[in-house]
């Protein structure tokens, strides 16, 4: 029988403790997101949860809740919000025309900014197209998730 020494009995226990640490910490990990191109989340042929970038989603605020009058959205510009808890971006790509997301980030949750003519995400450096909400910049791959809003008494309202 082998002698086992304080030395062996440290080196071999550190070593499984690294190799457990190291399966419990990829068990954790999220699956990699990949673009949603065929309408299927890629994994196990589902429809993806997040919707086109075309589909504006329902928003948490009832419908003809002000967010912002459309004279403090620069035209060519972006501006954002915070109505009732929830952060929305906001562009007006020309002039009457108002268009808003979720500044919420498709790639890991971070909140998004609003800066100049597009939005940018300060935690992973996502960057997104304002007028459409697409990806500039990943490491995200899907677009913000559109609101749907109108104008009412020029005011941005949602739709």
């Amino acid at each position: 029988m082998t002698e086992l020494t304080r030395r062996s009995l440290i080196t071999t226990g550190g070593a499984a403790v690294l190799g457990s640490s190291a399966l419990v910490l990829a068990a954790c990990a999220p699956a990699p997101l990949r673009p949603d191109t065929d309408g299927t989340n890629g994994t196990d042929g589902t429809r993806s949860q997040v919707p086109p970038d075309h589909i504006p989603v329902a928003s948490p605020l009832p419908p003809g809740t002000e967010l912002v009058q459309v004279t403090e959205i620069p035209v060519g510009g972006t501006a954002s919000v915070t109505v009732s808890g929830q952060d929305i971006l906001l562009a007006q790509p020309a002039e009457g025309d108002v268009v808003a997301f979720s500044a919420i980030c498709t790639h890991q949750g971070c909140l998004v900014a609003a800066i100049m003519d597009e939005f940018d995400c300060s935690c992973h450096g996502s960057r997104f197209e304002a007028a459409t909400g697409a990806v500039l910049a990943g490491p995200a791959v899907r677009p913000l998730n559109p609101i749907a809003v109108t104008i009412a008494g020029g005011a941005v309202v949602i739709a």
